[in-house]
């Protein structure tokens, strides 16, 4: 029998549909889910037992292990007695703060009560990390390595690696976070870490089994991040070359080191190729610039060896030069193409006009007889309403005020006000902040939902004159800089991101105590194309319960 008309046309429809269908299911980006139980558990990372926050009875916790674009659903399960957030490190939450789990974002996740986080890592790539962001929970575990590849499509500047290893390194401290917290209150210190931790174990747990195994002849990605709260670290590997390929979310030119300095908070990885006489070597991590080094060790172990390690470690690099100049030696990679094909040399960020320069020193004083640390004289407290649902409920008086931080520091002595920190950023305006460092001992800082270009850095007092040392073609984009002793450091960028955004000192004890403040950057178009509306499970506290919602975005 033959079809007719009807038949054919029938049939045609139904095979457009399925094809648009198809294409519909091609366009979705894949879904990754993950349900994490958060509670307290008792582990000995330095040897003795310790009450830490766990997630799913894990420390380190789950790697979230993805590909550019996919969506992330992460359905967190508060079982500890305190609020919770987390905070997906130097993500960027593109025109989506709700999602950023600082405080100043979101209401907490309250103790018996779950919270969904849905987010989708757009267009970046790279190798980031997530933690607890409340009070010093940091120190008390629950992080985790964040994992993102290129997608298929997408060409990556080297080889597909034999194995991909996630390296999270950091300081230790044996007392329990509560215990650390209120010795800040009380305006006391953190004092020193107990050790170091590699991977949430010790130097003996990180060589027996070994960490890392490896062939001979292979190549490997090693993806180190260093997540402690309080030292800058250099990472080295027993007689094998470290060839940097990605920092913080960005190709870089690929220089060969023998070892690399990785400040708090910041990301690289490299690739090392197992090209030496099968045995046992060490990895290696020790502490930079506090007096009393604190080394710790794994092994990494070619197939086959019975050979140990050989006893002498190579040397840490010693003072500030040598870190100065390590800096200065890293480039963007101009012809790779990073999260998108285009590459990424093709953003001419030093052909910017700068429309606006923030200068931002951090101080320390005591308020009310207890230590404090500020940023241009604010010294930063969390109100009960979140700042961001404050802002869209239109809802800031008695919440906060708007640039309590002027563009300068103020004058030498001049008295530390705690409240809320708050300035604003127009929307796509380029503007230069310059970190000035007047402490004698390093500082970190981060940026949430942007990544930057750090320019330059030099010694005393940053200068309009500072400008003719800046690197205008390609230094890395990326999102935590050191500022050194006495030093500055300067950084530009074009806030493009809608949202409430957090500034931070990465050196926690510093953050607790307020040096940190929110850069509010908002669309006037209200428009989706620029920021999305409230999550419909946005969590609601303090001045904004019962409050109707404000007229949603709409597409412009």
């Amino acid at each position: 029998m033959t079809a007719g008309p009807k038949m054919r046309a029938g049939a045609a429809t139904a095979v457009l549909a399925l094809a648009l269908l198809a294409v519909a299911v091609r366009a979705e980006d894949p879904y990754l889910f993950f349900d994490w139980k958060v509670a307290y558990g008792t582990k000995s990372p330095m040897g003795t037992p310790q009450k830490m926050i766990l997630i799913n009875g894990e420390f380190p916790g789950p790697t979230i292990n993805c590909t550019s674009n996919n969506n992330i659903i992460v359905n967190v399960f508060n079982q500890i007695d305190q609020p919770l957030l987390f905070t997906w490190y130097a993500f960027q939450q593109r025109k989506a703060s709700w999602q950023d789990g600082m405080p100043g974002d979101m209401c907490p996740i309250l103790p018996g009560t779950n919270f969904t986080y849905k987010m989708q890592f757009k267009d970046q790539i790279g190798t980031f990390f997530y933690y607890p962001s409340i009070g010093m929970q940091r120190a008390a575990g629950a992080y985790g390595l964040i994992s993102i590849h290129s997608r298929p499509l997408i060409p990556v500047p080297f080889d597909p690696p034999a194995d991909d290893f996630g390296v999270l390194v950091g300081d230790w401290y044996t007392k329990d976070h509560t215990v650390l917290a209120k010795n800040l209150d009380t305006g006391k210190g953190i004092g020193r870490p107990a050790g170091l931790l590699i991977n949430g174990k010790n130097e003996k747990d990180a060589s027996n089994p070994p960490m890392f195994n490896v062939e001979e002849g292979k190549t490997y990605r090693f993806r180190v991040c260093n997540v402690g709260i309080k030292t800058t670290l250099n990472v080295r590997i027993q007689g094998h070359v470290l060839k940097l390929v990605e920092m913080e979310g960005s190709h870089t030119v690929q220089n060969e080191y023998d070892s690399m300095d990785v400040h708090i908070g910041q990301c690289l990885s490299f690739l090392s190729t197992a090209n030496q006489k099968p045995g046992d070597y060490f990895f290696i991590a020790s502490t930079r610039f506090i007096k009393g080094v604190s080394t710790i060790t794994a092994v990494m172990r070619y197939k086959g060896s019975n050979t140990p390690p050989a006893a002498k470690l190579p040397d840490a690099p010693d003072g500030w030069a040598w870190s100065i100049n390590q800096w200065r030696s890293f480039r963007w990679n101009l012809t790779a193409s990073a999260a998108r094909p285009n590459p990424q040399g093709s953003y001419h960020y030093g052909q910017i006009n700068i429309t606006r320069t923030i200068k931002l020193s951090p101080s320390r004083g005591k308020v009310d007889g207890k230590e404090r640390y500020a940023l241009n004289g604010v010294s930063h407290t969390d109100p009960e309403t979140p700042l961001k649902l404050a802002e869209y409920f239109n809802a800031t008086k008695g919440v906060f005020e708007y640039n309590l931080v002027t563009d300068t520091p103020p004058k030498e002595g001049t008295p530390i006000k705690v409240a809320p920190s708050v300035i604003t950023a127009e929307h796509r305006t380029y503007i230069e902040i310059v970190f000035e460092n007047p402490e004698k001992s390093i500082d970190t800082f981060h940026l949430d939902g942007y990544a930057f270009f750090a320019c330059s850095m030099g010694p005393g007092l940053w200068t309009v004159e500072s400008r003719k040392t800046y690197n205008l073609l390609d230094t890395v984009s990326r999102h935590t800089i050191q500022v050194y002793p006495r030093s500055w450091t300067a950084v530009m960028l074009t806030f493009d991101n809608a949202g409430m955004w957090n500034l931070r000192s990465n050196l926690w004890e510093r953050y607790y105590l307020g040096e940190q403040l929110y850069v509010s950057c908002t669309s006037p178009a209200r428009s989706l194309r620029d920021e999305y509306n409230m999550p419909d499970n946005s969590l609601r506290c303090g001045k904004v319960v019962g409050m109707p919602l404000p007229p949603p975005y709409t597409i412009a």
